[in-house]
């Protein structure tokens, strides 16, 4: 295993914690934990596509972390319910 597939695995990594955590109700589906582990997992595995230059990847990937901003900065947004 070489340095670009630890940095990818790492950032695959931490979209699949999100992913888990998420699917047994660990953590909310809009809270900022699973923004944020998509948003590091996104950039780091978009990261590690651009160093091998696989470049299908390097678009989802970035678009993954871009889209999780959009609804990190919505659910921060969002009026809180008392």
């Amino acid at each position: 295993m070489n340095t670009t597939d630890i940095i990818g695995t790492i950032g695959v990594g931490l979209i699949l914690i999100g992913y888990f955590l998420n699917i047994f109700s660990l953590i909310k589906k809009d809270g900022v934990l699973f923004y944020v582990l998509n948003i590091l997992g996104g950039i780091i595995a978009c990261f590690s596509s651009y160093l091998i230059r696989f470049w299908p990847f390097v678009i989802l990937e970035g678009t993954w972390a871009i889209i999780s901003v959009i609804g990190l900065l919505k659910s921060i947004k969002k009026p809180q319910v008392s």
